[in-house]
């Protein structure tokens, strides 16, 4: 796992390591209409997401982790706790003030959510401050590494950082005083400000015309972005101060000849999920870019600030931004912890995970980007299992796509592609040597539009047939299907994966990729690629679930085919393993099924809504998350189908967003190495996994699961070995 924006998962989903989702007053999930939905039966989703974020913290409060290790996760808590309140709180908050009464599957209403959102998040906040405070900035001191504040330094190192403070950060401040001609600013969604109160000096004040004393006025300062937040108090050193603590030293500066107070950092968190209307768009891609600035400046929906603060200011700036007191959160420790992540920069190799070496299947070694890399998918299905396997082996498939010339067209979907991906340069490289080269670039990709609308233009310029995809659906499906000639035929080979066409997150995520020349599947690949350019109605599927076609009604029959073997004392059993379970109708249909004798085990990263061992509804159904150094990405489904087992992986989580409004795909794998690799390998490995698993527990809590008495530590994540021929 990691940290940041579209380059670094937060979620979240930011995909990042957040649970994000869609607000649930724009996207809610609800039940089918014949679906039982008994509140005692399901978890709450925005809770069951905080205890994600909970098992994140914990990662970081482990004293095993390596040091810097644990400061990642301190900020991938900070960051997925901003997308939630962004996405999450904006939405409930919409719900509240709309005065909507409908009650959440689990029978709480929105302002009970946002109760108990507040009530689960104060413990942890305050438990990131101690970790922070009494843990990791002591032992960073040990190791070298030190905070300090401005007011600690000697003079001559005051003097240097005030001469850097000129130099560097002076010229790009903006101070913004308020008063009849200066409004209350507009605060920028996650920015840093200081907040202080300043007062002209008598000779050159504006007087009050009741009390004839000088008028104080508020004032704040904003950290720039692109200012370094860790200043070194030596030029190379391993000594840092906050760039605030240099701003507010020499805050003075930015008033003249007035008397400038003792400042106070301040943030505001705002909604992020603005609504996108499809329908009255002319141009998608020009909305797009009007919605991304709309994004910077949407509603308040938090204000973060320093203990310090008084009450007065407080008051204030709650009240200038249309909040209320329980929106307001002290924060004991530093407010943006992301910013330590400079730290992580540091050539410390012995306080960070030892990296692993990726590498390739035996049948791709030597293969490079060259038309052999055809022969070896014709020959046999590849099943490529990141980080261990190199995305050298997908950048060689699409490269070499490229570059033979008796490839006639390639077709891709592109939902995360990362700012330097050299992705989309083949594909542009591909169209200026004459190939048909159609791209569906998902513009709604959230946190990642901006990537995504400058590839969608530096595409169409280059020639590249470019599909913002369906109206009202997110194209989430990660597939890439190649038509090349061979002889007086034409041969498809497709890259289907659970994870996006991003070589950066490939080194931080668990993912999947099937790299096969099935005849099947690539006729399903293209009509799937003609339902997404076209006015195809396509309904139905020789091999692949799509949704919203029929994936969804796949789901339910796989499952209740499972109790149908279990009824009939057939070999009956379920292993999932899935970022989310936040469809009400998959649930109760688990429940079914568990009714019926089905053993299930679910591995679920983050959000379930499921609530396992409960006597009469769900005793035969195990619940487990794997939080660790990696981002757990990948989806497998397994069914024993009483013998003849069968294993599908792909993009599709079970959640209403992704079983009926985006398009997913799930492909069979067929080959029984890979269904063995995946079932006796991948699945058996988390299942097996002592270190960094917890279990869930009916009441919504997880527990780490305990090394039995003559076990070994066992770690999943580190018992992978990509070189394995597969």
């Amino acid at each position: 796992m990691t940290t940041g924006k579209s380059e670094q998962p937060i979620s979240p989903e930011g995909e990042r390591t957040s649970e994000g989702g869609g607000a649930p007053a724009r996207a809610k999930a609800s039940a089918s209409p014949s679906t039982p939905t008994t509140s005692h039966l399901l978890l709450n989703r925005e809770l069951s997401l905080l205890e994600f974020n909970r098992r994140v913290l914990e990662e970081a409060l482990d004293r095993s982790q390596p040091l810097l290790e644990r400061v990642k996760f301190l900020s991938i808590f900070a960051s997925n706790t901003d997308e939630f309140f962004m996405i999450r709180v904006s939405g409930l908050k919409e719900e509240v003030e709309a005065d909507i009464k409908e009650l959440s599957p689990d029978g709480l209403s929105p302002a009970q959510q946002l109760n108990a959102v507040r009530e689960h998040m104060l413990p942890m906040f305050d438990e990131q401050a101690r970790c922070l405070r009494d843990d990791i900035i002591p032992e960073l001191r040990k190791q070298g590494i030190e905070i300090v504040s401005y007011q600690s330094l000697a003079d001559y190192e005051r003097r240097t950082l005030n001469d850097y403070f000129e130099k560097h950060i002076y010229p790009v401040l903006t101070p913004q005083a308020v008063d009849p001609a200066h409004p209350f600013p507009s605060i920028q969604n996650l920015s840093l400000n200081l907040g202080l109160m300043v007062q002209p000096l008598p000779e050159h004040g504006i007087t009050s015309s009741l009390t004839g004393k000088v008028a104080p006025r508020f004032a704040r300062v904003q950290i720039p972005p692109k200012v370094r937040r860790l200043v070194p108090v030596e030029e190379g050193g391993t000594r840092f101060v906050f760039a605030a603590d240099v701003i507010a030293a020499n805050v003075h500066s930015l008033f003249p000849r007035m008397h400038a107070g003792p400042s106070y950092l301040f943030r505001v968190t705002r909604d992020a999920d603005v609504d996108i209307r499809e329908d009255e768009a002319r141009d998608l891609l020009h909305m797009m870019q009007q919605t991304l600035r709309k994004r910077r400046l949407g509603e308040p929906v938090r204000l973060e600030v320093t203990p310090g603060m008084p009450a007065e200011m407080v008051r204030y700036l709650t009240e200038s931004l249309g909040l209320d007191a329980e929106d307001v959160y002290v924060g004991e420790g530093l407010l943006n912890v992301p910013d330590l992540m400079e730290l992580y920069k540091l050539d410390r190799p012995d306080l960070k995970d030892k990296p692993i070496k990726a590498t390739l299947p035996a049948t791709l070694r030597g293969v490079g980007a060259t038309s052999a890399i055809f022969d070896r998918i014709k020959q046999q299905d590849i099943l490529l299992h990141h980080p261990y396997t190199s995305f050298g082996a997908v950048t060689d498939f699409i490269a070499a796509a490229a570059r033979d010339p008796e490839v006639q067209a390639i077709k891709m979907c592109l939902y995360r592609t990362g700012a330097r991906s050299p992705i989309p340069e083949a594909l542009i490289e591909a169209s200026e040597q004459g190939k048909q080269v159609t791209a569906i670039v998902e513009l709604k990709a959230r946190f990642d539009e901006e990537n995504n609308i400058e590839w969608a233009q530096r595409l169409e310029d280059a020639g590249v047939h470019v599909v913002y995809g369906l109206l009202g659906l997110k194209t989430h499906c990660k597939l890439t299907l190649v038509i090349r000639r061979e002889g007086d035929d034409l041969r498809r080979y497709m890259h289907i994966a659970t994870g996006n066409y991003n070589p950066v997150t490939s080194t931080v995520y668990t993912d999947l990729g099937l790299l096969t020349a099935d005849e099947q599947i690539g006729a399903d690949a293209t009509d799937l690629f003609n339902f997404l350019t076209g006015y195809s109605r396509q309904k139905e599927y020789r091999e692949l679930m799509v949704a919203p076609v029929n994936l969804r009604q796949r789901m339910i029959a796989l499952v209740e085919r499972e109790a149908e073997h279990a009824r009939a004392g057939r070999p009956a059993r379920m292993v999932a393993k899935i970022n989310r379970l936040a469809d009400v109708q998959m649930v109760h249909t688990l429940y079914n099924a568990s009714q019926a004798g089905v053993e299930i085990d679910m591995i679920i990263r983050g959000i379930c809504m499921l609530r396992p061992g409960v006597p009469g509804l769900s005793e035969s159904i195990r619940v487990r998350s794997i939080v660790g150094r990696f981002l757990e990405h990948s989806r497998v489904y397994y069914f024993a189908n009483g013998g003849d087992e069968e294993v599908y992986t792909g993009s599709a989580d079970l959640m209403s967003r992704n079983l009926s409004r985006r398009v997913e795909v799930l492909a069979p794998v067929k080959d029984p190495r890979l269904k063995k690799y995946l079932k006796d390998v991948v699945l058996a490995s988390y299942l097996r996994d002592n270190t960094k698993a917890r279990v869930l527990r009916s009441d919504g809590s997880y527990e780490r699961v305990e090394i039995a008495d003559g076990d070994e530590p066992f770690d999943a994540q580190m018992n992978f070995d990509g070189s394995a021929s597969v």
